[in-house]
């Protein structure tokens, strides 16, 4: 690019004449897109306080919608012996429980062997539960390879084991296998049978040490190499002092309708039997009705901010007409009634929800458990219908017209955004159109500087031809 000099012929300030030329264009332009974008952001932020709010109210009404949430039953009794849980099949009315015994893992230990020796070849075959595995040994192994197998095999076929610990403890007397069942209860005793390489497969030598049979009715066929150190054992509590209930756990899921009873600790005869009680509890209703109103109140003082016009000034959206619009629906949705199965109908100012004379609700809770006493069924229906089609329903499609990603409120922001980023285009172009017209003010300004110097050029050149002419007497000064 050319340097230039500018005014260097006429003496005129030519960058000041063109930035203030420039800036003249500028500055109505750069002022009236800062205004269109402040605009713009603060309808988007207001809109988008406005959906958030409508959000919020939406989902505090969701909780009301789902039939899980009704006619819940409240458990007490929880204690050192048991543990209670509940659920809405549960019906109201008290128990007695005692702990009987306390469901345990059978576990049973082998004789003592050298650390070295062979314990014996054949195949050795264990079964706990549903679970059997079978796994082979050579004349060569010893006590800790065999717990290697049982842990990790290999096994015999597409056995595995899903059901025995195995592991060493080592005495004076030597090493002895504790074999662990891994689950409690009389039906998972841990059974061992073998396939003795010394062809006698119950007797006290070789592999057949090892053998744990007490399945045959008759305790003469027994086998019993090893040592039961825990008995397979079931968990057992009687309910009332006369109902009797055993359990593989110490879990009893539903053995009273609705009712799961863990058992934690055996009853000692100088100990209280635990004493267990059931209620309704329907406090998802007044809990779900006062969120609502919470997340309405705070919705109704935004559109009063949003919307305000007056001496103190003007809201956001003052006038508007989509504010206007959705505070209208809802106002009209919470005075609808809803038909019940049995004729009747109800609606949330039946159900105690009151509105002031400047549209605030609060929540009148003699009047709602009045209803819920009378009849809590109707009470349900009423939000969630006999099958669907509640008021909480019905809301939901409401707020899902605004609050949708394609509904009217975001509707309204990405129209919004869309002249918000159009903006950064128009921004560039005038950008582009400031740099050309700076151009040609200084192309043509300089044209004048350099033109103004040719003519200053010629009248010094004139004046001096004229000076040197005979005849011209010089005025003295």
């Amino acid at each position: 690019m050319a340097i230039s000099f500018n005014g260097l012929g006429s003496g005129l300030a030519v960058s000041d004449i063109v930035d203030a030329l420039v800036n003249a264009e500028r500055t109505p332009f750069t002022s009236r897109l800062n205004n269109k974008e402040a605009t713009l952001t603060t309808d988007i932020s207001a809109a988008g306080a406005l959906k958030s709010a409508l959000k919020k109210l939406q989902t505090s009404m969701e909780a009301l919608g789902e039939v899980d949430n009704y006619q819940k039953r409240s458990i007490s009794g929880s204690d050192d012996f048991v543990s209670l849980s509940s659920d809405k099949d549960a019906q109201p009315g008290g128990y007695n429980v005692k702990v009987d015994a306390l469901a345990q893992a059978h576990k049973l230990s082998s004789p003592a062997f050298a650390a070295d020796d062979p314990i014996g070849s054949g195949v050795i075959t264990i079964s706990s539960g549903d679970n059997s595995f079978s796994t082979v040994l050579s004349p060569t192994n010893t006590l800790e390879d065999l717990r290697d197998q049982i842990n990790n095999g290999p096994f015999t076929g597409s056995d595995s084991n899903d059901s025995v610990t195995a592991t060493i403890v080592t005495t004076d007397a030597g090493q002895h296998l504790v074999l662990t069942s891994k689950e409690t209860g009389e039906e998972n005793a841990i059974s061992i049978t073998v396939q003795d390489g010394d062809g006698n497969n119950t007797d006290a030598g070789g592999l057949s040490r090892l053998a744990y049979d007490v399945s045959d009715a008759d305790p003469a066929n027994h086998i019993t190499h090893l040592t039961e150190v825990d008995a397979a054992q079931n968990a057992q509590i009687t309910i009332d002092g006369t109902l009797t209930v055993t359990s593989n756990t110490n879990e009893f899921k539903s053995v009273i309708d609705g009712v799961d009873i863990t058992a934690k600790k055996v009853h000692g005869t100088d100990d209280d039997n635990s004493t267990l009680k059931i209620t309704e509890n329907n406090n998802n209703i007044k809990a779900g009705l006062n969120s609502f109103i919470e997340s309405y109140n705070e919705l109704l003082e935004l559109s009063n901010n949003l919307g305000k016009s007056g001496e103190d000034g003007a809201g956001v959206m003052a006038g508007d007409s989509m504010l206007r619009g959705v505070m209208s629906q809802l106002r009209q949705q919470l005075t609808n009634e809803v038909t019940l199965s049995d004729g009747s109908s109800l609606s949330l100012s039946k159900l105690g929800v009151e509105a002031d004379r400047y549209g605030k609700l609060s929540l009148d809770t003699e009047r709602l458990n009045a209803q819920v006493e009378a009849d809590v069924d109707l009470v349900q229906e009423f939000f969630i219908g006999e099958d669907e089609g509640g008021f909480a329903q019905s809301f939901d499609d409401l707020m899902s017209f605004y609050t949708g990603s394609d509904g009217i409120v975001q509707n309204r922001i990405d129209s919004k955004q869309t002249q918000l980023d159009s903006l950064d285009d128009e921004r560039l172009d005038f950008a582009r159109k400031m740099e050309s017209l700076e151009s040609r003010l200084y192309a043509q300004y300089n044209s004048m500087d350099l033109l103004v110097a040719q003519m200053n050029s010629t009248s010094s050149y004139v004046q001096a031809q004229l000076d040197n002419m005979p005849g011209v007497v010089k005025k003295s000064k």
